[in-house]
């Protein structure tokens, strides 16, 4: 993991003021922040390792825990709300048995919920690896999941 690291560090020379872009690509090899890889950066910046995690915590598009092959986002907001988006919630807890903001025993799927993703016509909104799957139905939460196992 260190030679990893530091190979991400050299891609921004070294430079603390790229400190978000690097935790972004260490993110992106290991689909997470390891706690090895942090130490690694922080030690190879010279950035105290209270500055790393303050801002790998600060933003929400940075995880601490592992996360599964396939993130699954469900929107709800008042448009998805009111249309069915926390029974389609529910549908996607039981089918993969975690709780949102968790992560599959087998690491395939994380779960998490979102405020608005801009589609409201579209509601309610489950979004897959980016792929946005509108007027979803409880019905349809088996059959959308057997596509990415």
């Amino acid at each position: 993991m260190e030679e990893k690291v530091e190979s991400i560090v050299d891609n921004y020379q070294r430079d603390e003021g790229m400190l978000v872009s690097i935790l972004q690509d260490i993110q992106a090899e290991y689909n997470y922040l390891p706690k090895e890889a942090l130490v690694e950066l922080s030690q190879t910046l010279g950035t105290p390792l209270s500055q790393v995690y303050s801002v790998a915590t600060f933003f929400k598009a940075f995880s601490l825990e592992p996360r599964g092959r396939h993130l699954i986002n469900v929107c709800l907001g008042t448009a998805c709300h009111v249309r069915g988006g926390v029974r389609v919630l529910e549908a996607i807890e039981r089918e993969l048995d975690i709780k949102a903001g968790r992560t599959t025993k087998d690491l395939k799927f994380t779960l998490e919920t979102v405020n608005c993703v801009g589609c409201c016509a579209l509601g309610p909104v489950v979004i897959i690896d980016g792929e946005y799957q509108g007027q979803m139905k409880t019905d349809k939460v088996r059959a959308l999941l057997e596509n990415y196992t």
